[in-house]
């Protein structure tokens, strides 16, 4: 009897208000080998250098992240916010967000993700005053340009939290028609705080 090549279907165990999906692992399973207690080949040292490998490149790749964002506010600038340019901000911002860990540079993160915060909770982001957008891009560009001062940690949390301020004022104001939705709104931010 031929084993057959469809895969087999997962578990469902079906609550009130929630599923549980368990999908069958017994495939993968034949696919992943254990480690031998003199096995020499690490996995996460071998990430960790190509890592260090490539990590000259960060600096010119957060560069360039940077300059697409940038793009998409002049873009917003020409044409005005709509469907595309808020979507276009919304996931450069989104990206430098993601990157900015990754290529060292923590400190970005909450400018970023106010950015994000502001074009995903406004319920018409073609109302978002582009001088706010400005001070997050801005924010974003100097973070990164002056990333090799001593004091950027504070100097950038000082900038963020400012931003945040305003971007939750103005979230609060467009969102006053929707008080279940100020709840989501007002909760703490899920980026870490500390750099």
């Amino acid at each position: 009897m031929a084993a057959s090549s469809k895969p087999s279907r997962p578990d469902v165990i079906t609550y009130g208000d929630h599923e549980v999906i368990t999908p069958d692992t017994s495939k993968m399973r034949k696919l992943v080998r254990a480690a031998a207690p003199d096995d020499k080949d690490d996995p996460v040292a071998r990430a960790e250098a190509a890592l260090a490998q490539i990590s000259g490149e960060f600096s010119t790749w957060m560069n360039d992240e940077c300059e697409r964002l940038d793009a998409a506010r002049r873009k917003a600038h020409d044409t005005g916010l709509n469907k595309q340019t808020c979507q276009e901000l919304f996931l450069s911002a989104h990206d430098v967000k993601g990157d900015s860990g990754t290529f060292g540079y923590p400190a970005v993160v909450p400018a970023a993700d106010s950015l994000c915060r502001l074009i995903e909770h406004t319920p018409d982001a073609m109302k978002i005053p582009m001088k706010l957008i400005d001070q997050h891009v801005d924010a974003v560009r100097a973070i990164v340009r002056e990333y090799a001062r001593g004091d950027i940690a504070q100097v950038a949390m000082a900038l963020t939290s400012k931003l945040r301020q305003v971007t939750d004022e103005f979230l609060i104001s467009e969102n006053r028609h929707r008080p279940e939705y100020l709840k989501t709104i007002s909760s703490p931010s899920v980026v870490p705080g500390e750099f």
